[in-house]
C-alpha cells in the first residue's frame, strides 16, 4: 500500500512507526506539493487540513481514502458531505496516531465497511468515535494535564511527584507533564480551547500556568 503523509518529517515518522514496514511511504510538506503524489497513493494522512480548511484537493481522486487531522474541528466545517472520497478523521497531534487503537471519526455511515477494510489492510485495531472536537482519548489526556498544572499552581505537589504518582498509581506510560512535552504545550492549550468552545464545560478551562507556559514556548 502506498501511503502519502501531508505534514512534517516527524509526522511521517510517527505514521511509519504506527503502520510499520510493508508499505511505501511518501511525505509532502505542503498541500500544493502533495498533488504530485496523489495519483500514486492509496491512502492519505493529511496532518495539515486544519491549517488549510477544505478537501477540494482530493476532488479529482475519488478512489483515494483520506484521513484528515480533525483534532480541533468537526466534519461540518470541512464540507465532508460533498466529498466523493471515503473520508475519516483522526487525531494528528504528537503521540495520538501511534497507539494500539486508532481513534477514527466515521463521518458517513455508508463508509463503515471501507473503514474496516482499510484498517485491516493497515493492520491496526480501531474505534469509530463521535464526530466531536478533541476525540475521546486526547480530551481525557489534555484534561488530566490541565488538572496537573492546577495542582502545581496551587502548591499541592511538584511536577516530578505528579508524574511519578500517575505512572506508578495508574500505570500510565507517561506522567501529565511528560505527556505535555511530548504533545506540545501549545497543542494541549489549543485542544482545550477548542473543546471548551464546543462544550462550554468548565473542566476544560485552561490553567493560567499552562497558558503562560504555552506562550513562552
Amino acid at each position: 500500500m502506498e501511503i502519502l503523509v501531508i505534514g512534517s518529517t516527524a509526522e511521517l515518522e510517527e505514521t511509519r512507526q504506527k503502520f510499520g514496514p510493508g508499505h511505501i511511504y511518501r511525505v509532502s510538506a505542503g498541500r500544493l506539493d502533495a498533488e504530485k503524489s496523489l495519483s500514486k497513493s492509496d491512502v492519505v494522512f493529511d496532518f495539515t487540513i486544519e491549517e488549510n480548511t477544505g478537501i477540494s484537493l482530493y476532488q479529482d481522486y475519488s478512489s483515494l481514502i483520506i484521513f484528515l487531522n480533525t483534532s480541533f474541528i468537526t466534519s461540518s466545517q470541512l464540507g465532508i458531505a460533498r466529498s466523493k472520497n471515503a473520508v475519516f478523521g483522526f487525531c494528528g497531534l504528537p503521540t495520538f496516531l501511534n497507539r494500539e487503537i486508532l481513534e477514527v471519526n466515521l463521518f458517513q455511515e455508508n463508509q463503515r465497511a471501507t473503514l474496516k477494510k482499510i484498517c485491516d489492510d493497515l493492520r491496526t485495531d480501531y474505534r469509530a468515535v463521535p464526530d466531536r472536537v478533541g476525540f475521546v482519548t486526547p480530551r481525557v489526556i489534555c484534561m488530566i494535564i490541565n488538572e496537573a498544572y492546577y495542582t502545581v499552581q496551587e502548591g499541592t505537589a511538584t511536577r516530578e511527584d505528579i508524574d511519578k504518582a500517575m505512572k506508578l498509581g495508574t500505570n500510565y506510560p507517561f506522567g501529565p507533564f511528560e505527556w505535555a512535552q511530548r504533545i506540545g504545550v501549545k497543542n494541549v492549550c489549543e485542544l482545550l480551547e477548542a473543546v471548551y468552545r464546543d462544550t462550554q464545560d468548565k473542566r476544560y478551562r485552561i490553567c493560567a500556568m499552562l497558558r503562560d507556559e504555552s506562550k513562552a514556548v
